[in-house]
């Protein structure tokens, strides 16, 4: 069983940027495609990126696309999310979750999980 923790959230002004962290103890990651996910209030689940395991392809929402980017380290058995150009809509809890997934696309629109940690804020003000 995996186990995720996420990192490095915050309050960020306008512009600003962030990284996010996701560890995992207890399984390697090297095995599972590793998604985004963020949840903001009043608002639906949005899957903001997915990669696959071995870095070939990766998925970003069109909310993000540009100004976010993930990357993954599976020597450190982490993934991370690069955020730049924060805007006040991007302010959500945002986890990582882990899943066999090929289409990464497909794990981000339809959020795909088989383990996921419990978040991390990220907060721009207006």
């Amino acid at each position: 069983q995996v186990q995720l923790v996420e990192s490095g959230g915050g309050l960020v002004q306008p512009g600003g940027s962030l990284r996010l962290s996701c560890a995992a103890s207890g399984e390697s990651l090297e095995y599972y495609a590793i998604g985004w996910f963020r949840r903001a209030p009043g608002k639906e689940r949005e899957g903001v990126s997915c990669i696959t395991t071995d870095r070939g392809s990766t998925y970003y929402s069109d909310s993000v696309k540009g100004r976010f980017t993930t990357s993954r380290d599976n020597a450190k058995n982490a993934v991370y999310l690069q955020m730049n150009s924060l805007k006040h809509e991007d302010t959500a809890s945002y986890y990582c979750a882990a899943a066999f997934e090929s289409d990464v696309q497909d794990m981000c629109v339809r959020s795909i999980h088989r383990y996921r940690g419990p978040g991390t804020q990220v907060t721009v003000p207006s």
